[in-house]
């Protein structure tokens, strides 16, 4: 590379004489050919002897003026010859975008070419950085701790993917939490030429924990020191990118810099845009040491292998010790170790263009890196206010961050082609599943939804609940879509216990989600209730999906199988754990139903005793649950009966029955095969008949149906046939596969479907 560019000036060089001899010889003439102030004319006419201004002096001058242009024209001649060989030896060149350069913050290559000048994809070879193969694949490292920063990931990650063309290899050091939401993303995500390796981030503690910080990042603000240690021994180089980034452009183009690292560089970082480590921000400021401004860490581009036969991790330990001697502990975390052994070593540093890493904390000086939207290449919100930071452009920047916020993550399952991708046995099996389909059914899309993968990030807000240690805990399980999301604040006061919800959102639906939580003293208050977003995809409710994604994801020994619309008792919560208890639920196999009611008044004072509830049934203010348009769902549970109970008492299964129960958490999912409206709590409480659970009517249990608008899926089960006649096949077959299943015993609901 070097020797192309050392030709490329040469050639530069010579062309340059080409222009600038002649031009120099002709000003020299225009200049000679004045006399006294006055132009003297080089035509043959009024250079004759007869001409008073002429002399013999003159005549000599003028001759030895036209010798002098001849030689210089041979010269040219000579050197256009040169130059033309020159230009047949050299390859082609694809030439890129027009270069721009800027004042501050340039790439260095090394302290003699300091301030080399910023190129963004310069029309010169010299100036452009080496192209990134094809299919060559780029290392990204980011650490992820905790529920808020798995949401910035994923945020982070739309943004790299969206402008990517090449493979990707994400290395995650991620705590527990981090892991089980970004591997559940990442499994259901299935982006083609992506790959995910998790470390444990826990295990990390210990390399760090000596190390004081006040940052707000903790402990694993500190943990890109380790990284060396941390990813496998054979990876050479990686970029190392904080939650906080957006990207702009495609990732290859940084991680084609590597190519400028020349001699002992091995980490490359943009200069700190703000004065912190000047110390002048304020009295008695007294920053970490640092080489003029100081480096941002929150994009870098890592050697490792050249850092590891540095022995990196002897070298910060050492200036990290030495300096926490004094300082006695970091601000900033990694930053200022990072910082302090770049003051010893400056040697170390290749100095990334500042585009790199636009940053948008308070006092900075980033309006200086770019003068165009397409100067833009990385924005880092490294304030603590994040999108709330004072900037000059901060809402052109939030607009391009809220972009990639609720941009379709579906959209980015595009291939890469021309680029084989790793064999992934899940999608290879999903492949094959659909493939056996029939697409001339009338009823392909409903039997392809129960194929369809949705896209699953678990607890999309932070969740802290250790169960009971009498393990009679009880969590009510629930889905949801944006149209319910009103009821979450009345259940939350209903339901003092946890609580799993799935919610079937869009991405921008679910920052909708998110500001309508956090705006929310109740949401807010409580940290038991774990929300899981199912991103939308098709054209179906995967109502039954979501009740499975909410059981899954519960951390009690049981729980209360209910939906949104819905309000439980007061005190049902406790009422629960207690009847648990009574009917040996442990070990025995039992659903415990709680009787259903329903009201046609949006506002209603809500019965605080089964005795309240009885007058409210009596003088028609409420309903057993659909008596006027679904008996048959709720009529086994034998209201008649539950009026004067006092003890628990068993019911038997009958056709259509779909109650609300209690069950162990390690009861049989729903199927998947209905989605929208229609027989999806029919069939999961058919398979707990068939494995023999005992269905026991609770006689002071209650919840109520609150009135709302028909959902869309039950609208089109009124209004299709085609939808009906779907959801009528996909019974028999359900039927069909319960007798194989289940034999002689699943008989009789194929009876009992007849009889009804």
């Amino acid at each position: 590379m070097l020797g192309i560019c050392r030709g490329r000036r040469k050639f530069l060089a010579a062309s340059l004489t080409v222009l600038f001899v002649p031009a120099v010889t002709w000003i020299y003439l225009f200049a000679g050919s004045f006399e006294d102030g006055k132009p003297v004319s080089l035509s043959p006419l009024e250079s004759q002897p007869h001409s008073p201004r002429y002399t013999a002096s003159s005549q000599r001058e003028r001759e030895s003026l036209e010798v002098r242009m001849r030689e210089v024209e041979e010269e040219n001649r000579v050197l256009r010859k040169q130059l033309s060989l020159a230009q047949s030896r050299s390859p082609s060149h694809h030439h890129g975008n027009h270069s721009k350069t800027y004042s501050m913050e340039e790439g260095t290559g090394d302290s003699e070419s300091l301030r080399a000048g910023i190129v963004a994809g310069n029309s010169s070879e010299c100036g452009q950085q080496p192209a990134v193969e094809k299919c060559e694949t780029i290392h990204v490292a980011i650490v992820c701790a905790g529920y808020n920063a798995s949401r910035d990931v994923v945020t982070l990650v739309k943004s790299v993917l969206f402008h990517r063309r090449n493979p990707l290899h994400f290395h995650l050091i991620a705590d527990s939490i981090a892991k089980q939401i970004l591997a559940t993303l990442f499994q259901t995500w299935m982006v083609p030429a992506v790959r995910i390796d998790f470390y444990d981030a826990d295990e990390l503690k210990s390399e760090v924990s000596w190390i004081p910080n006040k940052h707000y990042s903790g402990i694993y603000g500190l943990m890109k020191l380790v990284l060396t240690k941390t990813l496998p021994s054979n990876l050479e180089r990686v970029i190392v990118l904080d939650t906080d980034i957006t990207f702009a452009t495609d990732i290859a183009e940084l991680w084609a810099v590597f190519h400028k690292f020349k001699g002992q560089q091995v980490l490359g970082l943009v200069e700190n845009q703000s004065d912190w480590y000047l110390g002048n921000l304020w009295k008695n400021h007294r920053p970490w040491p640092a080489l003029g401004r100081g480096y941002n860490t929150g994009v870098i581009l890592l050697l490792l292998d050249k850092l590891r036969k540095m022995k990196w991790e002897q070298m910060w330990r050492l200036t990290a010790e030495r300096e926490l001697m004094s300082m006695l502990s970091t601000s900033l975390a990694d930053q200022d170790i990072f910082n302090a052994v770049i003051k010893q070593n400056p040697f170390l540093v290749y100095q990334l263009p500042c585009f790199w890493n636009v940053q948008l904390s308070d006092h900075t000086r980033s309006e200086q890196c770019y003068r165009d939207v397409s100067d833009l290449k990385v924005i880092h919100w490294n304030s603590p206010k994040k999108l709330r930071v004072k900037n000059k452009h901060v809402e052109f920047f939030r607009n391009l961050y809220l972009t990639f916020l609720e941009y379709d993550g579906n959209l980015l399952r595009r291939e890469l082609f021309g680029c084989p991708s790793e064999t992934d046995v899940n999608s290879e099996n999903l492949q094959k599943q659909l493939s056996e389909l029939d697409e001339d059914d009338l009823c392909y899309e409903f039997r392809r939804e129960r194929f369809t993968v949705h896209r699953t990030h678990l607890y999309f807000l932070h969740y802290e609940y250790e169960p009971a240690s009498d393990n009679t805990d009880v969590t009510l399980v629930a889905q949801l879509s944006m149209d319910r999301l009103q009821m979450l604040e009345a259940i939350c006061k209903h339901w003092e216990g946890p609580i799993s919800l799935a919610l079937y959102l869009s991405d921008a639906e679910a920052q909708q989600f998110l500001r309508y939580a956090q705006g929310s003293e109740v949401l807010m208050s409580r940290h038991n209730v774990g929300y899981h977003i199912v991103y939308k995809e098709g054209q179906f409710y995967p109502v039954n999906l979501l009740r499975n994604v909410a059981m899954k994801h519960i951390s009690t020994p049981y729980m209360f199988l209910s939906d949104i619309d819905f309000l439980p008792m007061y005190g049902l919560y406790e009422y629960l754990r207690k009847s648990v208890t009574q009917l040996d639920l442990a070990n025995t196999k039992k659903a415990l139903i709680v009787p259903a009611f329903e009201t046609l008044r949006y506002r209603l004072s809500f019965p605080k005793s089964k005795a309240e509830l009885l007058s409210m049934l009596d003088m028609g203010t409420l309903f057993t649950f659909r008596y006027h348009v679904w008996t048959k769902g709720h009529a086994p549970t034998n209201f008649a009966k539950w009026r004067t109970a006092t003890t628990p008492y068993r019911v038997e299964w009958e056709a259509d029955f779909e109650p609300y129960v209690v069950v162990r958490k390690d009861c049989p999912e729903y199927d998947r095969r209905f989605v929208g409206f229609g027989w999806n709590k029919v069939a999961h409480i058919m398979e707990l008949d068939a494995q023999e659970y005992e269905f026991t009517v609770l006689p002071n249990a209650y919840m109520i149906h609150m009135p709302h608008a028909p959902s869309f899926d039950i609208t089109k089960f009124r209004s299709n046939k085609q939808y009906r006649i779907c959801l009528k096949t996909l019974k028999e077959e359900f039927q069909q596969d319960m007798s194989r299943h289940y034999g002689f015993a699943a008989l009789k609901y194929l009876t009992a479907e007849n009889n009804s």
